[in-house]
């Protein structure tokens, strides 16, 4: 698939001095997800820029952050966060939950623990984290750990900005739980970013090919019926 037929730039006075800010707006194609066709969310999907020469220095990024459990649900679904950073899994339901992650990005498991209590886990290693909860198999979420701080992850609409990025050179990264690999990395390159900001007009991203896949528990089986566990699905290894 050729890029310009995805994405075009055009100049905009967004940046003065010596930041620019990068905005644009991302649309989803070919979706089965109810909320994509029927109601447009292109919520969701993250994009950041990583500098074209290794030499250059990044700035440290804020180093907390927050997954919130409520109402059987991780909030947010998409997490952008960078290297090093804490998150916090709040649990404000009034039940046990369990986050974990046992494949793709960094493992981690923060055990099983009771309503209004967090625990919290550090992400060291940049990539895709997949996370689950051990006690409700439809609870997911993902958190996308990046080496750069010049993130954004698009709202509802679209709608990304990306502030405070020095002028110069960078490769345009973008990631969508629902796009295959190889659509991915068509819609990365090259960029230059202005001193005085760049806009980039509708981004499509294709579900097409996509396959989700049920996961297991965090001891790699099937979740257990809660008859079978107390109430406490996938408990038991």
């Amino acid at each position: 698939m050729i890029w310009r037929s995805l994405i075009f730039f055009n100049l905009v006075l967004l940046g003065m001095g010596h930041s620019a800010t990068m905005s644009g707006k991302v649309e989803l194609a070919f979706s089965q997800d109810l909320n994509v066709r029927k109601h447009l969310d292109y919520s969701g999907v993250v994009v950041w820029l990583e500098p074209a020469s290794s030499a250059a220095v990044m700035p440290a990024a804020s180093r907390h952050a927050q997954m919130l459990q409520k109402n059987k649900t991780f909030s947010p679904h998409v997490l952008a966060i960078t290297v090093g950073t804490t998150v916090d899994f709040p649990n404000r339901d009034f039940i046990f939950h369990n986050a974990f992650s046992n494949y793709n990005g960094e493992t981690f498991d923060i055990g099983l623990y009771p309503p209004h209590s967090t625990k919290s886990t550090v992400f060291t290693r940049a990539g895709v984290v997949r996370v689950f909860c051990n006690i409700h198999p439809t609870m997911s979420a993902v958190i996308v750990v990046l080496k750069s701080p010049y993130f954004a992850v698009s709202d509802r609409n679209g709608m990304l900005k990306i502030s405070d990025i020095p002028p110069g050179s960078y490769r345009l990264h973008i990631f969508h739980e629902r796009a295959t690999e190889q659509t991915l990395e068509a819609l990365s390159r090259i960029v230059e970013v202005p001193p005085d900001g760049l806009q980039l007009p509708a981004i499509s991203v294709s579900e097409s090919g996509y396959l989700q896949l049920p996961h297991k528990n965090k001891f790699g089986k099937d979740y257990l019926p809660a008859t079978e566990s107390g109430g406490y699905v996938g408990t038991k290894p």
